[in-house]
């Protein structure tokens, strides 16, 4: 799986508020955007992108395109998603917050089955510095490296790019696996793929309270993971007797002997801990971290 500056990319949503302001931004950072599409609005042109009704449309006139990403409102979502895994685009990139559930797991269920990769809902997208932007991330807190960065949440994604970029520190990949509760693709997945990839030599994750992908992210790092991690978790002043997780997760937690406090800080913090994991405490020293273990290696 690789992002670079020769990949095609469409944007569904383009003539909605975010698709206006961002498509332009990763066009100006050099991704190839090569069309948009955005019902009704086809002939129209937004930043020099030709707008086009429908994704066949679209691909018709610009052949054929490697990645989308998704700007449109929650409830169309899973229709633009369908739209372009029909046109055989497989690498899908959802932006948009608060997609219905059950349009996801059925978004899900048939990305599987043909092997394409979505990331979010909830997502500020992917950006490989100095090659591509896809979504919202802002590019001047990145700089091209080896850290390859991974998180659920969005703004602190930046504030963590910032930091590593200040203290030296490039970045292969950012990537935002997205803040709603059923997402596209798991630590899991781009942890494997971040294992594979010759860019990345250390990787950063950052996670937060409620449910149990990060628990369940410690243990494949301990069984199938060989490059150094280093994670994040924000969330720790959150107050403990506020339900964050969900009740699919608790029970999950119980069979896996994770006990009750699934989901909570602590309970992350202490499944990568017990898989050796080096924890940062706060933001701030994730890079000092991350060179102590590049120098390690």
């Amino acid at each position: 799986m690789s992002f670079t500056s020769d990949h095609k990319v469409l944007v569904q949503g383009i003539t909605g508020a975010l698709g206006v302001l961002y498509a332009p931004l990763m066009k100006a950072y050099g991704t190839q955007v090569v069309a948009g599409v955005a019902p009704g609005h086809g002939g129209q042109r937004v930043a020099d992108i030709p707008v086009f009704d429908l994704v066949e449309q679209a691909l018709g006139a610009v052949g054929k395109v490697d990645t989308t990403v998704i700007f449109v409102e929650p409830y169309r979502v899973l229709d633009a998603a369908l739209e372009a895994i029909a046109a055989e685009i497989r690498q899908i990139v959802l932006i948009t917050e608060g997609v219905p559930p059950l349009d996801m797991v059925r978004l899900a269920r048939k990305a599987d089955r043909v092997e394409t990769l979505i990331v979010g809902p909830d997502s500020p997208g992917i950006i490989v510095p100095g090659q591509v932007l896809l979504g919202t991330h802002p590019p001047e807190f990145y700089t091209p490296g080896s850290v390859g960065l991974l998180s659920r949440s969005g703004t602190l994604t930046y504030e963590v790019a910032l930091q590593l970029t200040q203290a030296g520190l490039g970045q292969s990949i950012a990537v935002g696996i997205g803040g709603d509760r059923i997402v596209g693709s798991s630590f899991q997945q781009w942890l494997q793929i971040l294992e594979e990839d010759d860019q990345t030599d250390v990787i950063v994750l950052v996670g937060e309270i409620g449910g149990d992908s990060e628990e369940t992210a410690a243990r494949y790092i301990a069984e199938a993971i060989d490059k150094p991690v280093i994670a994040y978790i924000a969330g720790r002043t959150a107050p403990k007797n506020q339900p964050m997780g969900h009740a699919g997760a608790i029970i999950a937690s119980l069979v896996a002997g994770w006990g009750t406090e699934v989901g909570t800080a602590d309970s992350k913090i202490a499944a990568f801990k017990e898989a050796g994991i080096p924890v940062a405490d706060r933001p701030s020293q994730i890079s000092d971290l991350v060179k102590k273990a590049l120098s390690s290696m």
